[in-house]
């Protein structure tokens, strides 16, 4: 035997030593330390990750969120941070790297609240940290608040440009209601038209929050970002948690995993929870089995244990099959300590605002559509799927989404995820119906609402929701926002100046009038600079009537639109104006008519073709042509009496696409 592999041979004894072995794991994990914290390691091994983590105590975990107006630099300012922890490197790639989903980079947009854990050594101690990036678009305030319930203080990132807009006010009052500890931030401050008096002057009479307290950061060239974290260190307070208690962890957030099935974000509250543990939910009493656990580092890492105060994953073995098992706002222990442990405060379930109904473009691809949207549905527990059929487009689904903004980033990501495109209808909002005798009904389908010459919907009184909506806008644009609310049937609450410059309104406003584009026309008015925020106030009654489209007096349900009274006329003459466009002409009459009961509001006729049934005949043959015309007249009437209108699936794909 050669000496270098005796010696190979002697140093593999060496290192089974328990001993030795523990020295040199030591001096690594020191040494491995000390170059961190001076900046020149790059990020660790999962195994290095899990020995700083089990050297930290409770006292130095912090958790916090970032929340803001949608495009004041939430995604951009994470990024910072994640580099100047070393969990990520400065490169062109790593760009909103917190942003998964395609749809989140293309539109710059943040539509699923994303975690991630980061070590931060400061003042020769190690923290342990874990950050939340929040959607700043209204249609997703339930991630925001769910991302509350793990977090024990807030940045609020203030535009330096725009000042405080709608959201930023709505999220400092959820905030505030959850007793976290805030941090205001200014970023953008590199930006020319940057106006950082004007901002801390709406700091300190909107919120009420010290001008001195504020940071001052442009997260795009990392100026003053170094300055966050320890503001965060000695601002917010480290969680609560008794590592010594039994298990308790509340779930926070819930994915689909294919090869795991349904993964779970908790944040452990007390005790200890590692693979192999049998748990049980509080709230359903399923038990299960822990798989596996680990933290977001910013990806899946696993780990051998979460304690009390950090916020992880979790998922079981056998994995859970339905998301809908996984209950937000659940409690897990141990199984056996299920009287020791009090369940946590639950959250509120988001309630879908608008509806639609969705179809294949190609009648042959409803199975494989099937499997694509039931594959979104699973990661999105806020969207409802039920089947429908309509006689006009065939066999679909009625979906059910937060806003209009949600339905816009569920097609983006069935196209771009999975290649399918499907035929939407016109978003509606659901209807609330209490009879004569006191039974309620809610129509989320407009083709299922009853018709005004029924006469059990005379004597009902009919309901619809309505939000609160809050828009800051600049002063000069008051009165065309003023006039677009009062036009969409808005009932002003307040108006209020919160500097020279900013104006906020409050104005009740229907549900169903923010899903015809009411953002769209707020920004188009305003020129981008007013912004809106809204929550739900529940029902209000309401004069609404069902608007329906007839071809040949048949009802066509694809078209169909339960909507306020005053509004019926302007939209069933837009409509026949409209579907005559898409329908080709037939060898008889076609009738197209916008109804309300029995009352027609529009009408439409087209021509039929016409055979020249006089060509062969002599000029002067008189009582021949009359009989010819009268018989070609008589099989127009017979053809209409039993002939159906073709109308090809692209007329309705057409008329239904904005």
């Amino acid at each position: 035997m050669s000496w270098a592999c005796k010696a190979g041979r002697a140093w593999s004894r060496r290192w089974r030593t328990p001993g030795v072995a523990r020295r040199i794991e030591q001096q690594r994990f020191q040494g491995g330390r000390r170059a961190f914290a001076s900046g020149l390691q790059t990020k660790p091994t999962p195994s290095q990750l899990e020995a700083r983590i089990a050297a930290i105590p409770i006292e130095q975990y912090r958790n916090f969120c970032i929340v803001a107006h949608i495009d004041h630099g939430k995604s951009t300012l994470s990024d910072r941070l994640l580099e100047l922890t070393q969990t990520i490197s400065k490169s062109d790639g790593n760009k909103q790297i917190l942003d998964k989903l395609d749809v989140e980079r293309e539109r710059g947009i943040t539509v699923k609240a994303q975690t991630c854990t980061m070590l931060f050594h400061h003042k020769g101690r190690d923290y342990l940290i874990h950050l939340v990036d929040t959607p700043g678009h209204v249609d997703f305030r339930a991630e925001v608040t769910r991302s509350y319930a793990s977090c024990g203080g807030a940045l609020l990132l203030i535009d330096a440009s725009q000042g405080i807009q709608a959201q930023t006010v709505s999220n400092f009052h959820l905030a505030f209601s959850q007793d976290l500890a805030l941090i205001p931030v200014i970023n953008k401050i590199d930006m020319a038209s940057a106006d950082i008096p004007r901002v801390l002057g709406q700091m300190e009479t909107t919120l009420e929050l010290p001008p001195e307290d504020a940071l001052y950061v442009s997260a795009k060239t990392g100026k003053g970002v170094d300055a966050i974290l320890p503001a965060v260190v000695e601002r917010i307070p480290p969680p609560v948690g008794d590592a010594g208690k039994p298990l308790k962890f509340l779930l926070v957030d819930s994915w689909y995993d294919n090869f795991r099935g349904v993964v779970l974000l908790v944040r452990v509250f007390d005790g200890s929870v590692r693979a192999g543990d049998k748990v049980v939910s509080l709230g359903t009493g399923t038990q299960h089995t822990v798989g596996q656990v680990g933290v977001q580092y910013p990806d899946a890492t696993p780990q051998t244990v979460l304690r009390a105060g950090q916020v992880g994953y979790v998922f079981f073995n056998p994995g859970m099959k339905r998301i809908q098992d996984a209950k937000l706002g659940d409690t897990y222990t141990t199984v056996g300590k299920e009287a020791a442990v009090e369940p946590c405060p639950g959250f509120e379930e988001p309630k879908p605002m608008v509806f639609v109904a969705a179809f294949p473009t190609d009648p042959a691809d409803y199975s494989q559509l099937a499997d694509s949207l039931n594959q979104l549905v699973l990661n999105d527990r806020s969207i409802t799927l039920q089947k429908d059929f309509s006689e006009a487009l065939g066999a679909g689904w009625r979906l059910g989404f937060l806003g209009s903004l949600h339905c816009s980033v569920f097609q983006d990501r069935l196209k771009q995820e999975h290649g399918r495109s499907i035929i939407i209808t016109e978003p509606t909002v659901p209807t609330k119906i209490v009879y004569a005798d006191g039974s309620e009904e809610i129509v989320r389908n407009p083709a299922l609402f009853p018709d005004s010459s029924n006469n059990r919907i005379r004597a009902a009184q009919i309901f619809e929701p309505y939000v609160k909506a809050t828009i800051a806008l600049p002063k000069e644009y008051l009165g065309r926002v003023i006039e677009l609310c009062e036009a969409n049937r808005g009932e002003q609450r307040s108006l209020e100046f919160f500097d020279s410059e900013q104006v906020i309104l409050v104005y009740d406003i229907p549900a169903a009038q923010l899903v015809e584009d009411l953002f769209g026309k707020l920004k188009s008015i305003s020129k981008g600079y007013a912004a809106m925020d809204y929550e739900d106030i529940g029902w209000r009654r309401s004069q609404l009537v069902k608007l329906q489209l007839l071809v040949n007096k048949v009802p066509v349900d694809a078209i169909c639109r339960v909507l306020h009274a005053s509004q019926a006329d302007r939209v069933a003459r837009g409509w026949v104006t409209k579907f005559k466009e898409h329908v080709d002409r037939q060898m008889f009459e076609v009738i197209i008519q916008a109804v309300v009961g029995n009352k027609v509001l529009a009408r439409e006729t087209i021509k039929p073709f016409r055979k020249d049934v006089l060509a062969k005949l002599h000029a002067a043959d008189v009582s021949r042509r009359r009989k010819l015309l009268e018989k070609q007249k008589e099989g127009r009437k017979r053809l209409k009496a039993v002939g159906n209108v073709v109308i090809d699936q692209s007329a309705f794909q057409s008329f239904l696409t904005k």
